[in-house]
């Protein structure tokens, strides 16, 4: 299976690229701190090196030792897994559900350097984040050229032109998902060309297309917004780098059309699968848009540090979004912000990851409705812009797997494919 393949051969390489990151950082972490920074880094990297043995050799997985606040949630879900009726007894890494040990080699490298002051703060990702964001200059230009451009004329356009302009953001949103470095195992995934010159030719890869229904949900939320109620938009937001500066586009889009008052952005709290987006990064990002000596960019980037000091625009992360729980759980898990998500009139969800947990990463049939996937997960109207990265995938019609199977045998893990998937909630 494509799990399988995960584990053997992508999560080792993942593992040997960070013991290469944390070495070639030993000289910036001596001059940080002395002998300390490279005893750290020692540690770290024997923590890593056995981390691999353990991956490779199918070993027990073990509960963390750290004192982060989210170690005892983490230890009860081993307990949980140790526990489950139909399980092995003990969980190993390849006789275990592929997205709870995934999530949880993540997690470990967050622990090696936890343990491990003073280095305790580096990312070992962030260098592949900000050469993807660097390698997809061009993209990023001719984005936020178009987006500008855009934005002039802004106030002349009637509903029609308005629902063209969101589609079309829409789709450079899904397809900026196929940037992403943990599928690449950290090899080059940058975004090359403009993404608005393909995106005729990709409908046809959009299995599920429910964009009307986001439109007709954003324009009356904003025919019956009153004095007192805005309307609320919540990206839970995936990759950094190029994908992340379509969602921020998409996100401007929906504040200078009026189809939204304020858009949060959920990141994770943590580094976590290579390329996701954390504060670092959405701050990061912003900056360098700011001071880029192309005008539009720097025209995008200074908006949006306004949009920030406005409060239009709000960044949050929670614990939650790196957990190994589906999102069915989180009412239970994380009731905050379970909570905070219901007061949004819409969540988009990016990417394959949250689109997993939100399925519950099940091998459902094809045609199961996603709102039965979904698990009872409703707190708000919520759509999946996803491409797809492993196997599950609901909601098709009847024979359209099949049919797809047939031409293009990988087409669920290839990330050709997307979906605009959406769920009116109860």
């Amino acid at each position: 299976s494509f799990a399988y393949f995960t584990i053997k051969d992508r999560l080792p390489q993942i593992l040997t690229r960070v013991i290469d990151t944390l070495h070639r950082h030993k000289n910036e972490f001596f001059e940080e701190h002395g002998e300390k920074g490279v005893e750290a880094e020692k540690r770290a990297i024997s923590f890593l090196s056995k981390l691999r043995n353990e991956l490779q050799t199918d070993k027990p997985v073990t509960p963390l030792e750290d004192e982060l606040p989210d170690a005892p949630l983490w230890n009860q879900y081993l307990d949980y897994q140790r526990n489950l009726p139909n399980g092995n007894g003990e969980p190993s890494w390849f006789q275990s559900p592929w997205l709870y040990v995934e999530c949880y080699m993540y997690r470990r490298i967050h622990e090696a350097l936890a343990q491990n002051p003073p280095i305790d703060n580096f990312d070992v990702f962030k260098e592949g984040k900000a050469q993807n964001f660097f390698e997809s200059q061009e993209a990023v230009i001719a984005l936020c050229t178009y987006f500008q451009e855009l934005l002039k004329n802004i106030k002349d356009l009637d509903e029609k032109q308005l629902q063209e302009e969101l589609f079309k953001l829409l789709q450079v949103s899904l397809w900026g998902n196929k940037c992403d470095l943990s599928f690449s195992a950290g090899e080059d995934s940058s975004q090359k060309s403009s993404p608005l010159q393909s995106l005729e030719n990709m409908v046809p890869y959009i299995l599920v297309n429910d964009m009307e229904k986001v439109w007709s949900l954003l324009v009356n939320a904003k025919k019956n917004r009153t004095e007192s109620s805005n309307v609320r938009v919540d990206i839970i937001l995936d990759n950094a780098g190029f994908e992340l500066v379509s969602d921020l586009v998409l996100a401007d889009f929906l504040l200078s059309s009026k189809l939204a008052d304020k858009v949060y952005f959920h990141g994770k709290s943590i580094p976590w699968y290579v390329s996701d987006t954390t504060k670092h990064d959405f701050n990061w990002t912003i900056k360098q848009l700011g001071s880029a000596n192309h005008m539009w960019m720097s025209r995008c980037g200074i908006n949006w540090e306004g949009n920030l000091k406005k409060g239009v625009w709000v960044f949050c992360d929670h614990m939650f979004w790196t957990l190994p729980h589906d999102f069915s759980n989180m009412s239970e898990v994380a009731p905050d912000l379970y909570a905070e998500l219901q007061k949004s009139n819409l969540l988009l969800f990016k990417g394959d990851l949250n689109y997993r947990k939100l399925t519950g990463d099940r091998r459902w049939e094809y045609t199961v409705p996603f709102h039965q996937a979904l698990n009872k997960f409703h707190p708000a109207p919520l759509c999946s812009l996803r491409t797809l990265k492993s196997d599950t995938q609901v909601g098709l019609k009847p024979g359209q797997g099949e049919q797809v199977q047939a031409s293009e045998p990988e087409w669920m893990v290839s990330g050709k494919y997307g979906v605009v998937q959406f769920d009116a909630g109860l």
